[in-house]
């Protein structure tokens, strides 16, 4: 929310300055990103009309002119500015002024032709980023004035990160409200009587969805001159509120958006076919967009229709069709609660994010719209002319929000605050927020306001009482917490243990969001639906992860559009994965890897990483558990992976998870522009660790014998190793493999695997022919199950 501090002074004006009155925003948890000046650091620069204009001698595109500054005769200055014509009252900045950025306007000559100031844009001035042209003034401008003092540009503009529980104060009223609250002042709002009416057209107006708009009001006003200019002072506050100005009619609908908080729209009467309904959209029907976007819109999606056609959007954006243009004479001024519920998230399907849908998906005051209408009304006919016709409302009080009155106990307050307030301060602070306190024998009764969607609970209001005394101002005290000492299982490894050795092979941590985009997760896990939220955050974070790698190729590409090519990911969470019984919720542990094994030096070359630098890692892991033995890597197929270079991991025979190169066509649907390698393996699995048992060292020698085997070239090595772990007996130590070759000497089809064999006894001394029958009865079981070859 982006307000001016002059607009909020208007409402209540404590003694404070800017910092401070920052300082207190903040500290009651309306927490101001920023606070900047309405425009640059200038002087020097007064309101001037251009008298006439001559093209320039030696440029086509300058003009010569003759400006009337209110000091004496006209003065020449030369001006590029396209919209620099006769009649126009714009910004000059004098000889000697100085302008943001330090510049200083001397006398000068162009191409030529002397220019004695300089006639200025409002991006010149550092009040708008439009520069465009001369920042053109009303006919009115008093000539010769000040422009910092017409425009009352000694002003901040203030911009505060509300909370999505304080729509009360996306307007300045609520802002307000805030101010007067905590500084115990009375409230200044502008009034809003009545209008007289004097014509007595209407149109009907009902609700056939009433849970989705139980209150709906309109009124009629015919004769609006569509050539009246809005005042400037509107427009100096809707321009500091970061909106632009329109035209007379809209530009009131947004004034009174940000000036209480309620949303309306005008509708050209004349393009109305018949009285005004609230109601779901029918199958297939579709509306054009203020925005120049057309939709087809679901059925649960609440429109403004016609007898004959949708017209707007409920509470997110009117339809071009409908809207007011330049041949427009008569409106169809409208203002409607909508359900928070049934508004939320109906936006961002259709891509679109409003002021309005912003503030009726968080809860708009519900007994604002009389008021509302009758501000808006009164400021139409005062600006643009006409005459109003009653306000036809359209009501549902079964459907309105409840207010229900919530306890409130003394003593409870002490309890959650730590300190004692005095009753008389917690009635005042309670009725100063709206609540309506009555006192009971344990407290009071509190009814929150229309405008309070946050407060429902007893804590929600001794929160408020908190935040509005002072956050500052509560004691400060340690926690008596007891404290024990609670045994760890050693059959636990720690996650941070793993964190710590991914880190130090080079890996850095990523954290993601849970939920991600669906058609992504859609093509990574194709069989897995995603659980889908309610509200999302965006249309690209709609659903909850299935598994960790969408988010850490989203992490990856981000890095490689920005030049990055090495790249080392990890993350630990959750994901979330629908069950026949339930949703399930499963701990897993992901890396990826792409670019170099190393990072580029001067003493290695450099080399790509491939499946078995990430394998090494997915190893080094598995060993803190201490059961490295039971690891397993099996050729397996996940729709996200290469065919030729997946693998499912396995700890003692049960599933862990996956790991491989991401499939090319992925790859390049992703836009990747090298290959990336993924793991992703399960925490409860991984976690469990092998307590480690002492055994007595051997006062005996071990051997090694080493054999070559010839075999086909496309058999798993570790088929090798576990044949000769099961057939080499007890006295089998250690079964490694040293060495692959393939090339000359072996036989197309085939490859050499070296295999290390360590023997060693416990209780002798082992003999060479004891060995040689040992390997022997390898070498023949390999022979057996692979027809492996000892090779010469």
């Amino acid at each position: 929310m982006r307000f001016s501090e002059a607009w909020l002074r208007a409402y209540v004006n404590p003694s404070l300055d800017t910092a401070q009155l920052v300082h207190q925003l903040t500290m009651a948890g309306l927490e101001v990103d920023s606070a900047e000046p309405a425009a640059g650091a200038f002087s020097g620069v007064v309101v001037a009309e251009i008298l006439e204009t001559a093209p320039h001698p030696q440029a086509d595109r300058l003009k010569v002119c003759k400006v009337a500054a209110g000091q004496g005769e006209p003065l020449q200055i030369v001006c590029g500015a396209p919209n620099a014509r006769a009649g126009l009252r714009a910004p000059l900045a004098m000889e000697g002024a100085e302008l943001p950025g330090g510049l200083k306007i001397k006398r000068s000559a162009l191409r030529g032709v002397e220019s004695c100031g300089m006639m200025c844009s409002a991006k010149e001035l550092g009040i708008d980023e439009n520069a465009s042209g001369l920042l053109e003034l009303p006919a009115d401008a008093p000539v010769g004035t000040s422009l910092r003092d017409y425009l009352q540009l000694d002003d901040t503009l203030i911009e505060v990160d509300l909370t999505p529980n304080r729509a009360d104060c996306l307007s300045v009223e609520g802002i307000a409200r805030e101010v007067a609250l905590l500084n115990g002042l009375d409230l200044n709002p502008p009034a809003t009587a009545p209008v007289s009416v004097t014509i007595n057209d209407t149109l009907p107006v009902g609700l056939p969805a009433p849970e989705a708009c139980p209150r709906y009001l309109g009124r009629m006003i015919k004769g609006v001159s569509r050539t009246a200019e809005t005042p400037l002072w509107m427009k100096e506050r809707l321009r500091r509120s970061g909106l632009r100005s329109l035209d007379a009619v809209v530009d009131v609908t947004n004034y009174i958006l940000l000036e209480l908080g309620q949303p309306l729209h005008a509708f050209d009467a004349a393009k109305l076919d018949g009285g005004i309904q609230a109601r779901y959209a029918q199958p297939g029907e579709k509306l054009s967009l203020l925005n120049g976007q057309d939709i087809e819109l679901h059925a649960d999606t609440l429109v403004i229709a016609d007898d004959r056609k949708a017209l707007a959007l409920a509470g997110i954006m009117g339809g071009s069709e409908s809207a007011v243009g330049e041949t427009t004479v008569d409106i169809f001024l409208e203002c409607a609660f909508f359900s928070p519920a049934l508004i939320m998230g109906k936006a961002r399907r259709y891509g679109l994010a409003t002021d309005s849908s912003h503030r009726f998906e968080r809860g708009v005051d519900f007994g604002m719209q009389a008021r509302a209408i009758e501000r808006a009304t009164r400021l139409i006919l005062d600006i643009a002319g006409g005459e109003a016709g009653p306000v036809v409302e359209a009501s549902s009080p079964g459907h309105l929000p409840k207010r229900e009155p919530i306890a409130l106990r003394s003593e409870r307050i002490g309890r959650l605050l730590g300190l004692s307030i005095e009753p008389a301060r917690v009635k005042d602070i309670l009725s100063r927020l709206g609540l309506s306190p009555k006192e009971t024998p344990e407290g009071w009764s509190v009814t929150p306001p229309g405008f309070r969607f946050d407060i429902a609970i007893e804590a929600d209001l001794i929160e408020e009482l908190g935040r509005v005394y002072g956050y500052d101002a509560l004691p400060r005290r340690q926690p008596a917490i007891p404290t024990a000492m609670r045994p760890v299982s050693e059959h636990s490894l720690a996650l941070d243990r793993v964190k710590d050795v991914l880190v130090d092979r080079g890996f850095q941590e990523a954290i993601t969001y849970s939920f991600v985009d669906d058609a992504m997760q859609k093509l990574i896990e194709p069989g897995i639906s995603g659980l889908p939220l309610k509200n999302p955050i965006s249309a690209e974070l709609a659903v909850m992860r299935t598994g960790l790698w969408v988010g850490l190729l989203d992490a990856a590409l981000k890095n490689a559009n920005r030049q990055q090519t090495r790249v080392r990911l990890f993350e630990t969470g959750l994901r979330f994965v629908q069950r026949p019984e339930g949703l399930e919720q499963r701990k897993s542990i992901a890396a990826l890897a792409m670019g170099t094994v190393n990072a580029e030096q001067w003493g290695e070359k450099t080399q790509p990483v491939d499946f078995y630098d990430l394998k090494a890692d997915v190893e080094a892991i598995v060993r803190l558990t201490g059961r490295s033995d039971a690891l397993s890597f099996a050729a397996g197929s996940h729709p996200a992976l290469h065919p030729g270079q997946a693998a499912a991991v396995k700890l003692d025979g049960e599933f862990l998870g996956w790991i491989g190169m991401l499939h090319p066509r992925l790859e390049k649907q992703l836009g990747f522009e090298q290959n990336v390698f993924l793991f992703q393996l399960d925490q409860d699995i991984l976690l469990q660790r092998a307590v480690p048992k002492f055994k007595p060292l051997s006062r005996f020698p071990q051997t090694r014998r080493d054999i070559a085997l010839i075999v086909d070239a496309n058999l798993p090595v570790d088929r090798l190793v576990d044949c000769a772990r099961t057939h080499g007996g007890d006295l089998l130590r250690e079964v490694s493999v040293f060495d692959v070759y393939r090339g000359q000497g072996v036989e197309p089809g085939k490859k050499s695997v070296a295999l290390a064999l360590i023997w060693r006894d416990d209780a002798e001394t082992l003999t060479d022919a004891k060995v040689d029958a040992a390997v022997a009865t390898v070498v023949e079981a390999l022979a057996i199950a692979h027809e492996a070859k000892l090779r010469d």
